[in-house]
């Protein structure tokens, strides 16, 4: 690890107020002999560890990752993944890293000074349990993206050892051994199965069993992660899916039950902390004007199913639809004024697509913004009404839409796409979001529908299907789905292989815009076998042309910089 990782966490100890609180926390700059002396202050530097898991390129962009996968293309932001152009230099890699261990180093100076302060010992104890955790937690982000990589642990003083951090990478079973040993410290550190309301956001006893037997998952160990997964579900820590799924991701749904361990975000004036999914998530009317980098593949619309289970398919709708797209010009091309400031004629088929939308799984509206639905923009900063239409003139010549005149409007030339809806403010949320940097949102990094899939995978991997599809219908049951293996020949699921499909395609309906998808389809080792083609917008233009290698893209490049400061590091095959 290079100097110029280290510095940004050293600058950033500058910055020390009398806040703790989880979304406001700062960390601190001062020397071990002059700070972490009282419970207080070892507070104040344990909350700068879950300070920085919003880094730029730890969790704060993590949603935009879901463009590496089947259920989002996006532009710009991220880019490189999909045409497989990145690069040992390429900056969001490299950021990814660097923000990573210097994560890893706060933590490690919170458990070396907050174990050796003069305090409570149950506190102590379970602030070293939750730094072990946010460790945890780091280290796996790591080992997900490159695989084994160099550790460092709180025997690492900064203060004497700037210049000396040149370890060799650890195999992957290295380190995911020690990430597991630092979950075991947390277990063993009596965190509580509920905080006080005061301090919703840190780590239980509950997240650390979540996160267990995530690890376990992804090494296909399936019997532990069932062993840990299920712990999660104990009456204790009081865990349950929020009713409402569309509201869970706005202001409304913070501090929901359902949420396991989330990125704590705040915004209003004088307390904007979050982080930017309004600005690269929503559309050019949307709050303070998005840029929409993601968005919604079309593949990911044509998958959500019927309420009743019904597959979807549009050439049921359309006959000729999927192959010609002059039926998707006559379907989605609405006629407006020369202006654009009116719709004269709405298509004779925008009737039944509308209806359609009705009849679909719930999750489709809560998540994307289609053709033919409104959305609460914020334009000329007030509230505007806007609807998605794609429009042509008279003539039939094509015209871009925007705004000023209640229409939503791609930030991409040419791109006519659905939009996110999920995460993304309507309006200004009354209020609530002040800067669309600062998304005041609850980002999920482990909550309860997840761990419910993921026990639905094990179980399934495990040969007891009945327990996995049981799982999956918790899941379908919040939103009214019909379920698995309740009647009709499509809702049949009772092989290995069909319950995967359904675990595979589930995961993608609830989990959508949340950034793990990539890491799904990438530890399915099914990446190269999806994401080798073309993707279209929802009219059939071409968007872009993707590009996955089978021998190189499964994991990212260690960063050039850091092998060229440390000789000990060994690149990944391909790079």
């Amino acid at each position: 690890m290079k100097k110029n990782i280290i510095l940004p966490w050293i600058a950033l100890f500058l910055v020390l107020t009398g806040c703790y609180e989880l979304d406001r926390a700062p960390f601190d700059q001062l020397s071990s002999s002059t700070f972490w002396k009282t419970e207080d202050q070892c507070k104040q530097g344990l909350m700068g560890v879950y300070a920085s898991l919003k880094e730029t390129d730890l969790y704060g962009k993590q949603f935009l990752v879901d463009v590496n996968s089947d259920i989002a293309s996006g532009y710009d932001q991220y880019e490189g993944l999909q045409l497989g152009t990145c690069t040992p230099r390429t900056d969001f890699m490299n950021g990814k890293w660097q923000d990573a261990y210097n994560t890893i180093q706060r933590a490690n100076l919170a458990i070396r000074n907050i174990g050796a302060a003069e305090i409570d010992e149950t506190a102590k104890k379970q602030m070293v349990g939750e730094a072990c955790f946010l460790r945890a937690l780091t280290y796996f982000h790591l080992l997900d993206f490159f695989g084994g990589v160099p550790l460092y642990d709180e025997t690492t003083d900064l203060e004497k050892d700037f210049n000396n951090l040149m370890k060799t990478r650890s195999s992957e079973a290295e380190t995911r051994e020690f990430i597991l040993k630092d979950l075991e410290k947390a277990l063993n550190a009596g965190l509580p199965a509920v905080w006080p309301a005061d301090n919703y956001g840190r780590v239980t006893r509950s997240a650390v069993y979540a996160l267990t037997g995530k690890v376990h998952l992804y090494n296909k160990d399936y019997k532990n992660a069932i062993i840990s997964l299920e712990e999660v579900l104990k009456p204790e820590y009081g865990h349950k899916l929020h009713p409402d799924y569309a509201q869970l991701f706005t202001p409304d749904g913070n501090g929901s039950a359902e949420m396991i361990f989330a990125i704590i975000n705040q915004g209003g004036t004088g307390q904007e902390y979050g982080i930017p999914i309004a600005w690269y998530a929503g559309s050019r009317g949307s709050f303070k004007s998005g840029w929409n980098n993601t968005v919604p593949s079309t593949q990911l619309g044509d998958m959500y199913e019927y309420k009743d289970g019904r597959p979807f398919s549009w050439d049921d709708l359309f006959p000729g639809y999927s192959e010609d797209n002059a039926v998707k010009e006559k379907v989605w091309r609405a006629t407006v004024n020369d202006e654009g400031t009116k719709v004269l004629e709405l298509p004779a088929e925008a009737a039944r697509i509308k209806a359609m939308y009705e009849q679909r799984d719930p999750r489709f509206g809560a998540t994307v913004i289609a053709p033919y639905t409104t959305f609460q923009g914020w334009v000329s900063d007030a509230p505007k009404e806007l609807t998605f239409i794609l429009g042509k003139k008279a003539d039939g010549g094509i015209l871009s839409l925007n705004e000023k005149n209640g229409f939503m409007r791609n930030n991409r030339g040419g791109w006519e796409t659905y939009f996110w809806r999920k995460f993304v403010p309507e309006g200004n949320w009354n209020g609530a979001i002040t800067n669309r940097t600062h998304t005041p949102v609850n980002f999920p990094v482990i909550r309860l529908a997840d761990v419910y899939l993921m026990l639905a995978e094990a179980y399934n991997e495990e040969n007891d299907q009945t327990t996995a599809v049981a799982y999956i219908n918790k899941v379908r049951d919040r939103v009214q789905m019909a379920r698995i293996n309740s009647g009709p020949a499509y809702l049949e699921a009772r092989t290995k292989e069909a319950v995967f499909e359904r675990i595979f395609r589930e995961r993608a309906f609830e989990l959508a815009n949340e950034g793990v998808r990539d890491s799904d389809l990438r530890r399915w080792r099914i990446s190269h076998t999806l994401l080798n083609k073309v993707d279209y917008g929802i009219t059939g233009k071409p968007l872009l042309t993707r590009k996955f290698n089978e021998k190189r893209d499964y994991l990212w490049p260690i960063p050039a910089a850091e092998i060229e400061i440390n000789k000990e590091l060994v690149q990944n095959p391909g790079w």
